[in-house]
């Protein structure tokens, strides 16, 4: 295997020719030196499209990799501009998304740990600001977010909300009984909101569902009624759970104050 390969597999980079690769004392952190192929040059940084070239950019640029061990890596090369018909002027390299200052690896290994872990752990792993892993998930998705349906093929789905803010505002989730995936969330917890998930669903998938899974809420079953009336409403476990808890604390209390009125009586 060529060493080149090697240097491209490491770095988790495609269509990028490595330089050379040097450690800056002063930056306490490994140095890569790299530019497009030939067919990688002077392409959109979007969508990819080979677009007349704009300028040469502001000079050499670095872009954060990840780790090796406990020393940071970077990868520097000019950041020419391109002019595309569609997102105008906006960089272009293979190794990094739009507007990044991470290679593609770099985001990529960050957002599968945001899936994996709290955000906080993954700051500390990585190591980068809180808010940058929100960034950096926001990124990827928007990248690769519309490359699948995630509505496609479902057949058994549970339904839920979910606080968040200190319980002060709420989502509307969906999952995938089947995959165990979440597969669509929007702010609200009514009726209008959820008739959006059957609204982006349409007719024809919406006859698919076979099994539909809910807490008691009034503004769920109504929806289900109007949209889904085929499909089979069940209780989800965690909620017959808890009911089932409610109504012994219930059954306890009850009891504790017959027994409590009979001794003092």
């Amino acid at each position: 295997m060529r060493e080149s390969r090697i240097w491209r597999l490491v770095l988790g980079v495609q269509d990028t020719v490595i330089e050379r690769v040097v450690f800056d004392e002063d930056a306490d952190a490994v140095i890569v030196s790299v530019r497009p192929v030939a067919r990688a040059r002077h392409r959109c940084g979007l969508c990819r499209t080979r677009c007349a070239r704009y300028d040469g950019g502001v000079g050499r640029r670095r872009w954060r990799s990840t780790d090796w061990g406990e020393v940071a890596v970077y990868l520097e090369a000019p950041a020419p501009r391109v002019s595309c018909r569609e997102h105008a002027v906006v960089v272009a390299v293979p190794w990094a998304r739009h507007g990044a200052g991470h290679t593609r690896s770099f985001d990529d290994t960050v957002t599968w740990m945001a899936t994996q872990m709290s955000q906080s752990a993954t700051r500390e792993l990585m190591p980068i600001a809180w808010r940058t892993v929100g960034v950096i998930v926001a990124r990827v998705w928007a990248d690769t977010g519309m490359q699948r349906d995630r509505l496609a093929g479902l057949r058994r789905i549970g339904i839920d909300e979910v606080a968040y803010k200190k319980g002060h505002k709420y989502l509307t989730v969906v999952v995938d009984h089947d995959t165990g995936r979440l597969v669509w969330a929007a702010e609200g917890r009514d009726k209008a909101t959820l008739h959006k998930f059957f609204d982006e669903l349409g007719e024809e998938r919406t006859s698919e569902l076979t099994h539909i899974s809910a807490d008691g809420a009034s503004w769920i079953a109504a929806v289900l009624v109007a949209r889904c009336p085929e499909a089979v409403r069940c209780a989800d476990p965690f909620h017959v759970v808890a009911w089932a808890n409610q109504a012994l604390d219930t059954v306890r209390r009850a009891a504790w104050n017959r027994l409590r009125n009979r001794a003092a009586s």
